[in-house]
């Protein structure tokens, strides 16, 4: 899911490339070419000549081919009794002068087949001494590219001054990472791109777990931050040579992406702007934000304040929440009319109907924001409420206890008053939390975010609760999975599956809200018409609004059905048919059976009994709310029991199923998943266990002298 990134927006002027191979690129784990991913990364190359760019290659990996080849060759040639002698390395520029030739037979071939034209150039450090000679290289190249001819440089490691080109550092150039660097600076080139066998620069070596890809690489910053690892299992000096490299190429104007060259269409998405691998640009310290905090240090502060937060007392933690109540009713009118700001910038963007009525606060939603806050505050603590006590052994007793998630990272499209609520919730639950709204709601999320951090105490920190406004992809959110323990999208279908399919951090949500009205046979038909006209008309942009109306088929002859499909009609909601209502009732066919409208429009379809409508909500639905309407309890019951939704419903409109009317005080959203909360998902949603277990001394010592008793307690 990587976006573009603004700081890449010059890459839509670039013309003249330098792509450098690493060796680690060019061959596999054995040692052996990676020829597939040789002839792929031509292909990118045979494109972007195609589409006018001029390219220029720098490949390592001659002194591996080689070695390969002459490792194989003395194989063939010796003896056993040669062989169980100590086995001498093989001189490097030997393998250099065996492995060139066969390097650059292997990219004229891939080339050729591509009916693209190559050309070889080796050049050494000392060449470049002569300025003569670095007149005479970019005329060379100059005509190449002209031609449309790809010119493939090397360091010519055969014939080197220097006396091992695996350790001596010295020199105009020392690598093939600095010669790309070099070369870069000689040709004027607009952009290069160093290819590795990682993702990019990370904080610390790739393997360890906490170390982080650096999307935009900052001197001042990242310099003494970086932990290199091992060199390349291959190469001469792996990242930290690439770094310098790129370090000198930007220094001297050349942006430079470090990124991998195993991934699909790498050289394409740098093109595209797209943020992958890490860039380094000679601006790039002007665009770090001097007081923006990062994601991470949010995170981090987001986990730390909620510590100060369990210190309190439950009454200190009630007027808290209490304090944030009375803050949004003083500061009414000031979140009005930030709201009112947003609302007008959606109309001039032109955004559908639906977000804007997701958007809007409603005269009355503040009060009815605060009065939910209230009921969150008078609820009974939930931090460390004993659920459990057990006598595991004589004086050694057991204790099962509530306790927060940690920090949670609620991405949400929209909606301002979700702010209001999910804060709540994460104080009222001892979480830390970090909120990411969409940009059309920026300044109403902004104004409630600090009405409310300004409600909490010193004590606490107002970093509880982090908003985050910097122009982070949400995919980059969602990599810090060691200090976010949950994701709770809301919004669209899009968006929450994106990002379920997107990090390793445990999401809870819901994808749609494809929710169903039966109207059974036996059904009060003034009651259903009440239930079907709440469901759909209350708040047609809700999760929980009804989208598909089932009839039962007895009903096509009685009047009164006609009568709620009128009403519907009247109120302005456009009527869609599946197939077998469509030949009865003669409306358009719906697109589908599983779609969720959001808005004034809904689905009706014909079944045969309750047995039908359940087979049909399963197969269309969303397991997220679905009712029947009838007076026949066994009918009442059998969709009950079988209907495997998140919230099922008897003669009761689907919009009751909300944290705040099922007194929750307030909801983070409602999961359609099946593990840790289901439904709306209030307080305990936001929870999670831990066991306190309290002794005199005890040791298990092989369970010799211990007596088990494994008796429950009352709870204290």
């Amino acid at each position: 899911m990587a976006g573009a990134d603004p700081n890449r927006s010059s890459m839509k002027d670039v013309k003249r490339i330098i792509i450098k191979v690493g060796t680690a690129v060019i061959t596999r784990n054995d040692g052996r070419l990676a020829l597939g991913r040789i002839g792929a990364l031509c292909e990118q190359v045979k494109d972007l000549n195609a589409q006018g760019y001029e390219v220029i290659m720098v490949t390592s990996g001659a002194v591996g081919v080689g070695r390969q080849r002459l490792r194989y060759r003395k194989l063939v040639n010796s003896s056993f009794a040669d062989l169980q002698k100590p086995q001498m390395e093989l001189d490097g520029k030997a393998c250099a002068a065996v492995g060139q030739s066969g390097l650059m037979a292997l990219y004229d071939m891939l080339f050729t087949q591509l009916d693209v034209s190559s050309s070889q150039l080796l050049v050494t450090d000392s060449d470049f001494d002569n300025s003569n000679f670095r007149e005479r290289l970019r005329e060379t190249v100059e005509s190449l590219l002209e031609l449309r001819v790809i010119p493939i440089f090397n360091e010519n490691d055969a014939i080197s001054t220097r006396k091992a080109p695996y350790e001596d550092s010295s020199g105009i150039f020392w690598d093939n990472d600095s010669l790309a660097g070099l070369l870069a600076l000689e040709l004027k080139a607009d952009l290069l791109v160093l290819l590795s066998d990682v993702d990019g620069l990370y904080s610390g070596p790739p393997s360890e777990p906490s170390s982080k890809l650096i999307h935009t690489y900052i001197k001042e910053k990242h310099y003494h931050e970086i932990t290199f690892g091992d060199k390349s299992r291959v190469g001469r000096g792996g990242m930290t040579a690439k770094v310098q490299a790129a370090v000198w190429a930007a220094t001297g104007g050349v942006p430079v992406v470090i990124t991998s060259g195993c991934a699909s269409q790498s050289l394409v998405k740098v093109l595209r702007g797209e943020k992958i691998g890490t860039l380094f640009h000679k601006n790039a310290s002007l665009w770090e934000p001097s007081k923006d905090t990062s994601v991470r240090e949010m995170a981090v502060a987001a986990r730390d304040c909620p510590r100060h937060l369990q210190n309190l007392s439950s009454e200190e933690r009630k007027k808290i929440l209490l304090d944030v109540a009375d803050a949004l009713e003083a500061n009414e009118d000031l979140i009005r009319s930030e709201n009112e700001a947003d609302l007008a910038a959606a109309h001039e963007a032109g955004y559908e109907s639906a977000l804007v009525s997701r958007l809007t606060l409603k005269p009355g939603k503040i009060a009815s924001l605060a009065k939910s806050v209230r009921t969150l505050a008078n609820m009974e603590d939930p931090i460390n409420e004993i659920l459990k006590r057990t006598e595991v052994a004589d004086g050694l007793v057991l204790e099962k206890t509530s306790c927060p998630l940690g920090v949670l990272l609620i991405i949400f499209e929209s909606r301002p008053d979700a702010l209001v609520q999910i804060a709540s919730l994460a104080i009222r639950s001892g979480n830390g939390l970090l909120l990411k709204g969409g940009k059309e709601a920026m300044r109403s999320n902004a104004i409630l975010h600090k009405v409310i951090t300004n409600a909490i105490p010193d004590n606490v920190g107002e970093k509880l609760i982090g908003l985050i406004t910097t122009r982070d992809e949400i995919a980059d959110l969602l990599k810090h999975d060691d200090v976010i323990d949950l994701v709770i999208p809301r919004g669209s279908n899009k968006l929450v599956a994106q990002i379920k399919s997107s990090t390793k951090i445990p999401v809870l949500g819901h994808a749609d809200g494809v929710c169903h009205v039966y109207i059974d046979k036996s059904a009060d038909m003034d009651m259903a018409k009440r239930i079907v006209m709440d469901a759909k008309i209350d708040y047609p942009a809700a999760c929980n609004a009804m989208e598909t109306l089932l009839v039962h088929k007895d009903l096509m002859k009685i009047p009164e059905l006609n009568d709620i499909l009128v009403a519907l009609k009247a109120a302005g909601v456009n009527l869609y048919c599946g197939p077998v209502a469509h030949k009865v009732l003669g409306y358009p066919k719906a697109d589908s059976l599983h779609l969720e409208y959001s808005s004034m429009a809904c689905t009706v379809e014909i079944v045969d009994d309750v047995q039908s409508a359940i087979d049909h909500i399963h197969r269309y639905g969303s397991a997220h709310t679905d009712c029947v309407v009838t007076t026949d309890d066994k009918v009442a019951e059998t969709f009950l029991r079988q209907v495997d939704s998140a919230a099922v419903l008897y003669n009761a409109s689907t919009r009751f199923s909300d944290g705040a009317r099922f007194g929750l005080g307030a909801e983070v959203g409602i999961s359609t998943g099946r593990i840790h909360a289901r439904g709306p998902v209030g307080v305990e949603g936001l929870l999670t266990t831990r066991w306190l277990l309290r002794g005199k001394g005890q040791v298990v010592n092989g369970d010799k002298d211990v007596e088990y008793t494994h008796k429950s307690l009352p709870l204290q």
